[in-house]
């Protein structure tokens, strides 16, 4: 995704008129610097295309699992407010069913978190606190613990949407289940674009 600004950064000084809507604070220095004009949801409720990374895309249904940035709420509230969330990945984050390589991120309330960790427990989650290179809590840029929570290959991703959508102190959660709409893949022989049954 980061590419994609420098990419839009070069064609906004050509001549390219579009508004964007950063879902991170780094995001955001980057596209000012570029000289990208910038809005907010408040002004723009609606969006055309949201282009994002993923951690990892399950190749059959084009679910998601997303948040090693730490942006996974605001991501989220973009890609719901637009027409279209186009991925950009490298072939190594295609997987059959999602969990198999990494962690669901679980952003929580840091007020009792303890208390949310023994929810998630009882679930199944095998969990971390995410923490900085100098050992303190990992803070998103609205104030929230991101818990790192292992599951293991995940076989059923809606009920355990379900369950995460439900818990007390559970903020949001890294599984982007069909909102995707294309996948554009890096490979070594070249891109690949994988397409939404939904868009068809």
């Amino acid at each position: 995704a980061s590419l994609a600004v420098n990419i839009l950064g070069h064609r906004v000084a050509e001549g390219l008129r579009i508004i964007g809507i950063p879902t991170s604070q780094q995001t955001e220095r980057e596209a000012r610097r570029l000289g990208i004009p910038l809005s907010t949801l408040a002004e723009h409720d609606r969006i055309d295309v949201t282009i994002d990374g993923a951690d990892e895309v399950d190749v059959g249904r084009l679910n998601l699992l997303k948040g090693r940035g730490g942006a996974l709420l605001r991501e989220k509230i973009i890609a719901s407010a637009s027409e279209q969330l186009v991925i950009l990945i490298d072939e190594t984050k295609l997987v059959d069913r999602l969990g198999v390589h990494g962690s669901v991120a679980v952003a929580v309330v840091p007020f009792a978190w303890n208390a949310t960790a023994r929810r998630l427990q009882s679930v199944g989650a095998n969990l971390v606190r995410r923490t900085t290179r100098e050992g303190q809590p990992f803070i998103t840029d609205d104030g929230h613990y991101i818990l790192d929570c292992a599951f293991g290959a995940i076989d059923d991703p809606e009920h355990l949407q379900r369950q995460l959508d439900g818990m007390v102190g559970v903020v949001e959660h890294g599984l982007f289940l069909g909102m995707a709409s294309r996948v554009i893949v890096g490979r070594s022989q070249g891109v690949h674009v994988l397409q939404s049954d939904r868009d068809d």
